[in-house]
């Protein structure tokens, strides 16, 4: 098991200041997991984000919704969703009553990179937890926020 301060070799002037940058050091470490998780699919893990909502909503939903759904609100959206359109994992609809309305569809080819993509990449995450200690932890995390 992980030890913060064996890991970054430091030492911490209260346990308040250890817990935040152990969540920062933890985030970092679970970003670097999920991206070589999903180097071999060709996509990140914002891309992975954008199609399960897509696949979620079950019908085309406007870049706003998706935006909204997001975990990673990062501002680069558009960029995201241009690459998976130009690997044609989605697609943009334009509104027949107003063209500045664009909705945002899964492709059947976004449904098979789906598909394809195994599902353990969270048990793989969290193994070294039970299902008490996932449940405290995820309390403790919304009680900090």
């Amino acid at each position: 098991m992980g030890d913060i301060s064996k890991d970054i070799n430091s030492k911490f002037s209260n346990n308040r200041v250890k817990a935040l940058l152990n969540i920062l050091y933890t985030a970092n470490w679970i970003s670097g997991f999920q991206n070589e998780f999903f180097k071999p699919f060709g996509i990140s893990p914002q891309q992975y984000n954008i199609l399960r909502i897509l696949k979620g909503a079950g019908e085309p939903i406007n870049v706003q919704v998706i935006k909204e759904r997001m975990i990673d609100r990062a501002p680069n959206t558009t960029r995201l969703m241009d690459k998976l359109c130009a690997k044609n994992y989605i697609e943009r609809l334009p509104c027949d009553s107003d063209r500045r309305v664009v909705k945002i569809a899964i492709t059947k080819e976004g449904n098979a990179l789906l598909e394809a993509i195994p599902d353990n990449l969270n048990k793989e995450l969290l193994k070294n937890l039970n299902e008490a200690e996932a449940e405290q932890l995820s309390n403790l995390l919304d009680k900090m926020r």
